[in-house]
C-alpha cells in the first residue's frame, strides 16, 4: 500500500515521517501528478480556516486509492464535510504516527474514520433508533462466535463508549480493549466500530 501526504509544501511532518517513513511527499500544486490508478492512499492536509471542499477542489479520485483528510482543526463539522467531499476518513493533522497507522489500516479495509466524538455520536443514535422500536429485531446470533469477555465490549461499544471508558467499566487497560476489538472485527468480518454497533443492535449493515 503506498501512501502520499499532501500539503502546501512537500514537506512532512515528523509524525507522518515516521508513520510511513517510505511514502511519497506532495506540494498541493502537484495533485494532479498523482497516477490515475493504483493502490494507496493519498492523506491532503487541511489547514486552519480552508474548506475541505476547495482544498480537495481539483483532487479527481483513483481506482483503488483511498483519501483521507489530515485536519488541523478535526471537529464534528470538518469531518462531515471531509466526507462530502470524497474522503474516507478525517484525522488530526497532528495525530500521533501509531493513530495514523490505525486510520490506514481502517480505510484500506473499506471502512471508515470519522474520529471518536462523531463515531460515538452515531452509535449512540442507532440505540436511539433501536430503543424506540416497538419490535426490536437484534439477536445474538452474533454472541456464540465471541468469548465472554468480548461480547461484553461489543455490547459497550455498541451503546457508545469510548475504549477508555469501556477500559475502566471492566477494569482493564485501553489496550487490551483494542485487542479485544481486533479479534472481535476478524471474528464477525467487520469493518469497524461503525458497523459493530449496527450488528450489535440488529440494524442493517
Amino acid at each position: 500500500m503506498e501512501h502520499c501526504f499532501v500539503d502546501l509544501e512537500a514537506q512532512p511532518l515528523p509524525s507522518w515521517r515516521e508513520a510511513f517513513h517510505d511514502a511519497r511527499w506532495l506540494a498541493r500544486e502537484r495533485l494532479a501528478e498523482l497516477p490515475a490508478e493504483g493502490a494507496g492512499i493519498v492523506w491532503c492536509r487541511v489547514r486552519a480556516g480552508e474548506a475541505p471542499e476547495e482544498v480537495l477542489r481539483d483532487y479527481s479520485p483513483r481506482p483503488g486509492c483511498h483519501l483521507v483528510v489530515l485536519a488541523d482543526e478535526p471537529d464534528e463539522a470538518m469531518v462531515t464535510r471531509a466526507l462530502a467531499a470524497g474522503a474516507a476518513g478525517c484525522c488530526n493533522t497532528h495525530a500521533a504516527p501509531e493513530v495514523i497507522r490505525q486510520v490506514a489500516l481502517v480505510v484500506e479495509n473499506g471502512g471508515l474514520w470519522v474520529g471518536q466524538s462523531l463515531l460515538s455520536r452515531l452509535i449512540g443514535n442507532t440505540a436511539r433508533i433501536l430503543s424506540r422500536r416497538e419490535s426490536p429485531e437484534a439477536t445474538d446470533d452474533w454472541s456464540g462466535l465471541l468469548s465472554e469477555r468480548e461480547v461484553q465490549v461489543a455490547r459497550l461499544v455498541a451503546s457508545g463508549e469510548s475504549n477508555k471508558e469501556i477500559a475502566r467499566e471492566l477494569a482493564i487497560t485501553e489496550r487490551t480493549v483494542k485487542a479485544h476489538l481486533t479479534a472481535i472485527f476478524e471474528k464477525l468480518g467487520l469493518r469497524d466500530r461503525l458497523h459493530l454497533s449496527l450488528r450489535v443492535n440488529g440494524l442493517p449493515l
